[in-house]
């Protein structure tokens, strides 16, 4: 059933768990956990958080999905991750606490999205890098943090990321904007830093 599942599209899926096939939801979280997880882990930095976050989200998808309240007219991930920010983001409202919780280094949610396609020089540069990027991430204004996280980690559109936030394309944009300047600014500060960028 695994190898049949991984060959349905998202869509397909739905209709299926619709239908009753609860293998269909299976695959579904499996195929989007880690973008999902992560996502909500880089918003709320605590992992306890993220995990009851992330179970509230998928309760949340099965109920509007079982109730045939899901619109298929977009994708299924940016929808979850739709849905899973937003739950982010009224935790942070409710316990106003955006920057109570420093990012740690060597936290395993991280390690969770691999890195594909690499040999093993690359896939050193890019753990070196990652962890580069986790130290000055939380250096960023909350809402630049926020369009870094949905465009790298979430691997969300600079469209989706303004739909999803409510801020304009052009806010969007320019978000990304200073927080590159601001990034590329620390790693230029740092020598370690500049030799692992070359």
């Amino acid at each position: 059933m695994t190898q049949v599942a991984s060959q349905l599209d998202d869509r397909e899926l739905i209709s299926l768990y619709q239908e009753g096939r609860e293998w269909a939801f299976a695959e579904l979280l499996n195929r989007h956990k880690n973008r999902i997880y992560t996502a909500i882990y880089l918003i709320v930095r605590n992992e306890e958080t993220a995990h009851d976050l992330f179970q509230d989200t998928f309760i949340k998808i099965v109920n509007i999905l079982r109730a045939g309240q899901y619109n298929d007219e977009g994708k299924f991930a940016p929808w979850a991750l739709r849905v899973a920010h937003n739950m982010a983001i009224d935790f942070l409202r409710k316990c106003k606490c955006k920057s109570a919780v420093n990012l740690e280094l060597n936290d395993e949610p991280f390690r969770t999205l691999e890195w594909q396609g690499h040999n093993a020089e690359q896939t050193v540069m890019h753990s070196q890098t990652h962890d580069v990027l986790l130290q000055y991430l939380d250096k960023l204004p909350f809402e630049q943090r926020e369009v870094v996280v949905l465009r790298h980690y979430a691997d969300l559109t600079f469209k989706e990321i303004s739909d999803l936030t409510g801020a304009t394309m052009s806010t969007t944009l320019g978000r990304m904007r200073y927080a590159l300047i601001t990034l590329r600014s620390l790693i230029t500060e740092n020598e370690d830093v500049s030799a692992i960028w070359g």
